[in-house]
């Protein structure tokens, strides 16, 4: 039985293909955003949803990697390419090949942080987000 937040071993968590470890760090970011939003202000549903969206889009994690790129462990980087690089199953409607292909590889690396526990460091990548998030 899983529970909620478990832990994963970090060699289990580098096996995992690159899009499944996407597809959990986009659930990851996008809570991340949502509960700085909800933090810091005290906007109406509408109002998060759409300051959540910019952050959350193809485009936005694009933008924010180019801010913490540098700081990515030989891990990280490994992970980010693997991404970056993987086959996916859908296209972007609203970006660009390279933008969807970047922020693949950015939600790689937050999935394989966020399921082997490692939330501080998650926490020091998305805090260059911070201040754009409250707006």
């Amino acid at each position: 039985m899983v529970k909620f937040n478990e832990v994963m071993e970090e060699e289990k968590a580098r096996r995992l293909n690159p899009v499944v470890l996407a597809f959990i760090g986009d659930a990851a970011y996008s809570l991340y955003i949502r509960e700085k939003l909800v933090f810091a202000s005290d906007y109406k549903t509408g109002t998060l949803q759409k300051l959540s969206s910019a952050s959350v889009s193809a485009k936005g994690q694009a933008a924010l990697l180019k801010n913490i790129e540098a700081k990515f462990t030989d891990t990280e980087r490994e992970i980010f390419l693997r991404g970056r690089n993987a086959k996916k199953p859908t296209k972007s409607k609203n970006a660009t090949v390279a933008e969807y292909n970047l922020s693949t590889g950015f939600e790689a690396v937050v999935g394989y942080l966020y399921l082997t526990g490692a939330y501080a460091r998650l926490d020091d990548l998305l805090s260059e987000e911070q201040d754009e998030v409250r707006g």
